[in-house]
């Protein structure tokens, strides 16, 4: 135990000096920081901006800088340099990739489409430039409601690639969408018995969970929203404590923002974690994000007609917004 404590205080100074650094480093590239809250408290605290899929893809078509160093998963980096074409876009770690994207390659997409010929095509932001290409609009957790409410009750639709949002969404629509058979690890593996064990330990608390999780946990929630959604939810709320089932990197905002207020990660299956991590998300390092910004890579480099066709159904999206 001895030892612990210099080495978690030459670990602090570490991160201290980084994070110093990598402010130096921003003004000297002429970059700005996009972070996602399930981003590493670290990471969280260098953003320029900090926020969810929605909120970072709208400050991306922003940005006058001349770098963005996006801080998330590849689909959203992606997504970044789509809508901010001339903009150098990096991602601290290549290999910061998501498992619902990846639950929905276009080859097969493409063939499932082509089954309902009739049929608009809204797919989640969570999926690749190839199948944003294949799709009339795009939606994120904070306005699919909404886009999906935009289209004609009467017409056709394919939802990809979760369908656990999918049938939420269809649930609190009243439509009846096609739904692409895909799903995020994160938020699927929460264990629907512990959740119930841990709100009879916290009988107070208020249970929250994100759209993505399975059916069963949404039933049980007081409140179902995006990231942001449920971020806002609890500084309005009068509760005093809190089971949420999403990534758990959002607590650590939640906590700043209501440090009076205690937040629980919702428990999942695997009895050798504690709560709901993106691997992928946290691939991405407070060391990964100073070296891409003193090396200007990895870089995100797509093919222009890839990103053209894949940019419409995003400025529907914005639109619509």
């Amino acid at each position: 135990m001895k030892t612990a404590t210099p080495f978690k205080i030459s670990n602090e100074k570490n991160k201290l000096n980084l994070s110093q650094e990598i402010q130096r480093l921003k003004k000297e590239k002429n970059a700005v920081i996009l972070a996602h809250y399930y981003q590493e408290e670290a990471i969280q605290e260098v953003a320029d901006y900090l926020g969810d899929s929605l909120y970072l893809a709208q400050q991306a078509a922003k940005v006058d800088q001349d770098i963005i160093v996006f801080a998330g998963v590849h689909f959203m980096a992606e997504t970044a340099k789509i809508i901010n074409p001339t903009k150098k876009v990096l991602l601290p770690d290549l290999k910061a990739g998501c498992s619902l994207a990846d639950s929905c390659p276009p080859e097969d997409f493409a063939v499932f489409k082509a089954k309902h010929p009739n049929a608009i095509i809204v797919s989640y932001i969570n999926c690749s430039a190839e199948v944003k290409t294949l799709s009339d609009l795009v939606c994120t957790s904070s306005n699919a409601k909404k886009i999906i409410e935009s289209i004609p009750e009467d017409q056709e639709i394919i939802f990809a690639p979760d369908k656990n949002l999918g049938a939420y969404l269809n649930k609190e629509t009243g439509r009846n969408m096609i739904l692409w058979e895909g799903s995020c690890i994160v938020h699927e593996a929460f264990s629907f018995e512990k959740i119930v064990s841990l709100t009879k330990s916290y009988p107070k608390a208020k249970f929250i969970a994100h759209p993505e999780s399975e059916s069963p946990v949404l039933e049980i929630a007081h409140y179902i929203g995006s990231t942001s959604g449920l971020l806002a939810f609890v500084q309005k709320d009068n509760a005093q404590e809190y089971i949420v089932a999403t990534e758990a990197g959002i607590l650590h905002e939640m906590q700043k923002r209501c440090p009076e207020k205690t937040f629980i990660p919702a428990p999942v299956e695997d009895d050798t974690c504690a709560c709901s991590e993106c691997a992928f998300m946290k691939l991405n390092t407070l060391e990964k994000l100073h070296r891409c910004l003193v090396e200007e890579t990895p870089e995100v480099q797509m093919d222009s007609q890839l990103m053209d066709a894949a940019r419409l159904p995003i400025e529907r999206m914005f639109k619509l917004s």
